[in-house]
């Protein structure tokens, strides 16, 4: 059985029914926040949202013997930062109990 998604569509569709507001408001609202996430991690900043989780970006460092697995081939790699998501407490606490064979 396939996982269903939740799209940023349907998130604007559920806040929309839940708070009667104006979908183009929504959409404006979420772009702005998501724009405030990915600013802050440009900037080696922490966002740190209680209750749900943290961003962060950590540095990977290189490799001079890294293999495409696509193509097989020997390549170099240089030091490089990643984006991590760390889950809160009560995050972990409600999915804790989710069966992962559904």
């Amino acid at each position: 059985m396939t996982k269903s998604k939740l799209t940023k569509a349907v998130i604007i569709e559920n806040l929309h029914d839940k708070l009667d507001l104006n979908r183009s408001d929504i959409h404006e609202v979420i772009d702005c926040f998501f724009e405030e996430v990915k600013n802050g991690l440009q900037n080696d900043q922490i966002i740190e949202l209680r209750g749900f989780g943290t961003f962060e970006v950590r540095n990977r460092k290189g490799k001079e013997k890294a293999r495409n697995p696509k193509t097989g081939e020997i390549v170099a790699v240089q030091s490089h930062g990643v984006a991590v998501f760390r889950p809160g407490k009560e995050l972990k606490d409600q999915v804790w109990d989710i069966d992962a064979d559904k």
